[in-house]
Formats: structure tokens, sequence, C-alpha cells
């Protein structure tokens, strides 16, 4: 057994082959596999709800009403946790979330030389072999802050989903810390 981050993991030998090199079964580099899934609503620093409208191709943090939470249309995520090797990067999430009967996972691409935060229709996958640019690292926002997170995309180190004022909007985007040790506001999720 070896202990890793407060995680015991069971390693089973397999053989030892030549050079007296021992090989290991059942382990998995830099992959990611499905572990359980949370039901949640996502809010900002403001306590605004993230909406997802697919229609329009935007999320962003709104004020809703109780009525409005009540129906949840584009506002009940799925936030799927993947096991991985990892560990100190932090938990590995994907978001997905319902839509009008249909089903939508959040990804980032490069749009016009900027990383872009969309939602495309399609389901989150069981088991990623390797890179995704739907997988988020869940980290707590600060050490006393524990309720609220802050995610990092896994392909990009240092850059954060966070929320940026567009006219009467407050966007979704990812945004890039100038420092580790920065503390931004707009990044703070709970």
């Amino acid at each position: 057994r070896v202990k890793m981050s407060d995680e015991e993991i069971l390693m089973c030998a397999v053989q030892l082959g030549e050079n007296f090199c021992l090989y290991f079964a059942g382990l998995e580099c830099d992959a990611f596999c499905k572990d359980k899934i949370l039901h949640r609503v996502l809010r900002n620093v403001n306590s605004q709800l993230l909406v997802v409208r697919p229609d329009l191709n935007v999320a962003a943090f709104e004020d809703v009403t109780d009525q409005e939470m009540k129906s949840g249309n584009g506002m009940h995520f799925n936030i799927h946790c993947y096991k991985t090797t990892t560990p100190s990067a932090g938990l590995p999430v994907a978001f997905s979330i319902q839509v009008a009967d249909k089903s939508y996972y959040m990804c980032c691409e490069k749009e016009y030389g900027k990383m872009t935060v969309r939602f495309r229709e399609g389901e989150v996958p069981e088991k990623i072999p390797g890179e995704s640019n739907a997988i988020f690292f869940k980290k707590t926002f600060t050490s006393c802050s524990s309720r609220a997170f802050k995610f990092e995309y896994s392909l990009e180190q240092g850059m954060f989903l966070a929320f940026e004022e567009e006219g009467c909007l407050r966007k979704l985007i990812l945004k890039k810390l100038s420092r580790e040790d920065e503390v931004d506001e707009t990044m703070k999720i709970s």
C-alpha cells in the first residue's frame, strides 16, 4: 500500500521483469474515471445563480426568483466527480445540465485566440483516458472558506472559471490569475 494525500491505494505487483523491474496491474496514467455525481446550483459572490441558455450560446450569473428556481430550467447542474492519478491538482470535475430535455456539458474552446466557455450538446464521458477540455479541478476558494470553491481549467494552469460584467450580464468566462496566491472574488463559486 502506498499513502498519497490521505488516500490509500492498493498496488498489486504482477511480475518481475528483466533487470529486476517490477510491473504493476490496474494502474492508469493520467486517466479520469467517473466516481460520483453531485446535483447543485452554482452561485457567485453576489448570490446570483448560474443560468445556461444554450439557444443563445450564453451562461451567466443572474438574479433568480424562487419560482424560477423551482422550474430550474438551465440552473440545476450535475457535477461529475472523477477519480484521478494526481490528487494534488484538486478534485477533477465536469459539469452537465439539462435544458428542454437535452443534455449539455461545459467545455472550453479557443475562439479568436481567446479561451471561451461553451455548453455542447451531449453527455459527459464515464471514462476520460487522458486530457479533456471538459475537466476542471475543484479547489477550495481560500483556506478559511470551506463552502466556496474555484475551478481551474485542467488544460491550462492558472485559468479559472469566473464571471465578468458584459453590459447587464455577469457572463461565465475563463480568467487567468496573475499570481497563485491572488484572491479574486469573481472566481468564487458556492
